[in-house]
This record gives structure tokens, C-alpha cells and sequence, in this order.
């Protein structure tokens, strides 16, 4: 079982497997560096897509050239749907966007004629965080995709967390259906009614193996004090893996929370497509778009 993002590096070195990155407008030095250290730890082969010469006064990055290749745009939306073609095609088995507008990005990823996303499929968000004092990674959806899930979106984004969670070495993943209290509310909070039909789901086995719980506020989901003290019994047990959020902006408080005042480390990445897609902001460090290419590379 893969516990942080250290772990999850060595697991990839060991395996010796590189995946083969379309990179989308690297014009800025953190995507290059993110890519860069991807190679130099040997799990990614990249193609650049657009503003190649920028790139290649990149000393540093150009001394992995064996790695690497070019692929001309002539601006950031043709590199866009340069890259996509790339992903199915087969000729690159992830998507990591650069120093361009992520609208840009996902109008080719989501081009029904020519994107990555197959019909009737979900894209949703899916985060792993690296919590200081927290036992191991924290994996959650939806911080920045879908604004208000529909019961059949949740089920999408559990099966999702499920097999990530599988791919970590978690055998039966724990994922909390998160609320603001332990109790159905259909009134106030009709959504809520929704978790009993996703519980039961998990249980005939329509996720795979894992165990599905709620709802649940974040302290019980995550802590079995929590949970003890409110007297409370819950087949996750006060330890899940997973929690999946009622809307965009209560995932998108908590993973702006972890970081800005928790100092977690994140890496994200867009499920439901072809191939997993890195969707950083443009504003995120290096360590983050490295850890969360190497999320889509397992």
C-alpha cells in the first residue's frame, strides 16, 4: 500500500515503465521542471506540443533529450487538439497541460468529434493529498469539475476513487459520502437521500471492492476518535481512503484549506477521459504538477 507521495515515486522507479506525456504549451519553467524530474526518475518519456523553441533553451531539461520529442503548434488551441490526437491516437498515454487556459484545454479534450472523452463517460477531479500528521494520503472528489454531483455522477467519481485507490494497493478501499451531520435530510439537503441507493451499490459490488459510508462529516469519515466519541458505528471506521464531496465548492474549501494552512502536499488529475489528464493550475509549484504526474502515470 502506497502511503505518500515518496512511496508512490520509488513504487514507479521500481516498476522502470515510462509513460509517454503529451505536455501542452510548457512555456513556463515549473511544467518543464515538473516533466524534467518525471524523467529523470524514470517513469515518463514526454512530447512537447507548441512553443517548442522556448523549451528547448531549457539546458537543463534538453540533457534528458533521448526522452523527449517536438511536435510544432502554432498557437496554444492547435496545441491543444495536437496533444488530444496524440492521446487517441495512442501515441501518449497522458495529458498534461502547460501555461494555457484550461477552457482551452478541455473544448479538444471534449470535442466530440475529435476528444478523449467517450460518450457517456463522467469527467470529474480527482485529488490525493499528503496531510501533515495524517497517516497516509487523503484521496477526494470533486474540487474543480462538477458543481453540484448528480446521483449518477457520485457513482462515477466512487468507482473512480475506487480503482485509483486498487492502483495504490489499497485491496478494499473506505470512501465517505461527506455531509455536514451523520443524518438523510431529504428537505434541506435532498442529496443526502441519494447515498442510501450509492451504499448499497457498493455492497452488491457495482465499484469493485470497496466499502461505501454516509453521510458523514470529515471528522468521523477521517478519524475513529471522531467517530467514537459521537457514539457512532461506521464500517469505515473512523479511516477512510476516499471522500467524495457534495459540490464543487465544499472540495474546492477543503483542498484550498490542506494547502494553504495544513502545508499538504497535492497532485490531481481528470478522470473519465481515454487517458488520465494533469490539469494543474498555472499557479501550482513544481512539486505538485511532478506528484500529480506521476498520479496519472500509475
Amino acid at each position: 500500500m502506497i502511503t505518500n507521495f515518496n512511496q508512490l515515486i520509488e513504487s514507479l522507479r521500481l516498476r522502470g515503465d515510462r509513460r509517454t506525456v503529451a505536455v501542452v504549451w510548457a512555456s513556463d519553467p515549473t511544467t518543464q521542471e515538473a516533466v524534467g524530474r518525471a524523467i529523470s526518475h524514470g517513469f515518463a518519456d514526454a512530447i512537447f506540443v507548441g512553443c517548442c523553441d522556448e523549451v528547448k533553451k531549457n539546458a537543463e531539461l534538453m540533457g534528458h533529450a533521448a526522452h523527449i520529442r517536438f511536435v510544432e503548434a502554432a498557437d496554444c488551441d492547435e496545441a491543444a487538439r495536437e496533444a488530444v490526437r496524440l492521446v487517441r491516437e495512442g501515441e501518449a498515454s497522458v495529458l498534461m497541460k502547460g501555461m494555457l487556459n484550461t477552457d482551452n484545454l478541455l473544448r479538444a479534450v471534449l470535442d466530440k468529434e475529435t476528444g478523449i472523452l467517450p460518450r457517456g463517460r463522467v469527467l470529474t477531479h480527482i485529488t490525493a493529498a499528503e496531510i501533515p500528521g495524517h497517516k497516509k494520503l487523503l484521496f477526494f472528489s470533486d474540487a474543480a469539475v462538477i458543481p453540484y454531483p448528480t446521483d449518477a455522477q457520485r457513482a462515477e467519481q466512487i468507482c473512480y476513487l475506487s480503482e485509483q485507490l486498487r492502483a495504490m494497493g489499497v485491496e478494499c478501499p473506505k470512501i465517505a459520502l461527506i455531509h455536514c451531520s451523520e443524518k438523510v435530510d431529504e428537505r434541506h439537503f435532498p442529496f443526502t437521500a441519494g447515498y442510501r441507493e450509492l451504499i448499497a451499490r457498493a455492497a452488491k459490488g457495482d465499484f469493485g471492492p470497496c466499502i461505501v459510508d454516509g453521510p458523514m462529516d470529515l471528522k468521523t469519515a477521517c478519524s475513529a476518535k471522531a467517530l467514537a466519541k459521537k457514539g457512532l458505528v461506521s464500517p469505515l471506521e473512523g479511516d477512510s481512503d476516499a471522500v467524495v464531496f457534495p459540490d464543487i465548492e465544499a472540495g474546492n474549501v477543503f483542498y484550498k484549506t490542506v494547502t494553504l494552512f495544513c502545508g499538504a502536499e497535492t497532485a490531481g488529475i481528470l478522470k473519465g477521459t481515454m487517458a488520465p489528464v494533469v490539469l494543474p493550475s498555472r499557479g501550482d509549484d513544481v512539486i505538485s504538477k511532478f506528484y500529480s504526474l506521476a498520479l496519472a502515470s500509475l
